[in-house]
């Protein structure tokens, strides 16, 4: 992403979570899987950035290889996951 967005997009990702925290338990629930979703959009894209000759495939693949990586660090931090 170009410098000149990165404030716009902090923004915007700013507005959403605060947006986010006055939303009722019960909508909550149903944006849940939709922020879920536009997150994997944000990172297919980064993806695709990345690795202009990926099929759609690889581009999932890695993001399943992404998504277990950011697991796995909460889980380190939760102390549920042990580092050998």
């Amino acid at each position: 992403m170009s410098t000149d967005f990165q404030p716009l997009s902090a923004a915007l990702y700013r507005d959403r979570v605060l947006r986010a925290r006055r939303t009722p338990p019960e909508e909550r629930i149903v944006q849940g899987p939709l922020m879920f979703d536009f997150a994997c959009a944000i990172l297919m894209a980064g993806l695709h950035s990345e690795n202009r000759n990926a099929t759609e495939n690889e581009l999932r693949q890695l993001l399943r290889q992404r998504l277990a990586l950011v697991r796995n660090l909460d889980e380190i931090r939760a102390g549920v996951l042990k580092i050998n």
